[in-house]
Order: C-alpha cells, then sequence, then structure tokens
C-alpha cells in the first residue's frame, strides 16, 4: 500500500472546468468565423454561453487554488468572442 486515498486539491470536479471552457471556448469561436458562421450557429450559440459560464466558475476556483487560471481566462475569452461574433451576426442580419 503505496499511496494515500484521501482527496486533495488537484482532483476535484473544479479543476476540470478550466480545460472544459476552453474546449466549448474553441468550438464557440467558430462561430465567428465568417465561412462557418451560419453552419456552425446553433453549437455556436450553445458552446459560447457554457463557454463563458464553466470560464468565470473556473476562474473562481483557480482564484482559491484549485484548477488553472490560464485555461479558465482563455475559455472565457474565447467564448465571449464566440458569442460576440454570434450576436454581431444576427444583427447584421435582423437590420
Amino acid at each position: 500500500m503505496s499511496g494515500t486515498t484521501t482527496p486533495g486539491r488537484d482532483d476535484t470536479p473544479a479543476v476540470a472546468l478550466g480545460p472544459l471552457a476552453l474546449v466549448l471556448g474553441v468550438v464557440g469561436a467558430t462561430g465567428a468565423w465568417p465561412t462557418l458562421a451560419l453552419v456552425m450557429l446553433p453549437w455556436s450559440i450553445i458552446a459560447s454561453g457554457l463557454a463563458l459560464t464553466f470560464g468565470v466558475m473556473g476562474i473562481h476556483y483557480a482564484r482559491q487554488g484549485d484548477g488553472r487560471m490560464g485555461t479558465a481566462v482563455a475559455g472565457t475569452t474565447l467564448g465571449a468572442i464566440g458569442l460576440v461574433g454570434v450576436i454581431t451576426l444576427i444583427t447584421a442580419f435582423a437590420a
């Protein structure tokens, strides 16, 4: 028996928020790309909102010592870019 089974701060679910926000942010940011905007529109709306939410939660927990700040900030930024791109696309067609 070489290891302990007590949970540490590295195996909490909060550690996964940053990488999850990063992956969803990449999917959401494809909606800001002009050639993929209409194809990825439904996925981009959902993924951008989730990336923004999970990224802000990841930043909160990273400030407390759980998870990494860089991936949470990158996911939040990409989610915001995707959301702004989708909103810009919708308002351009509405006008």
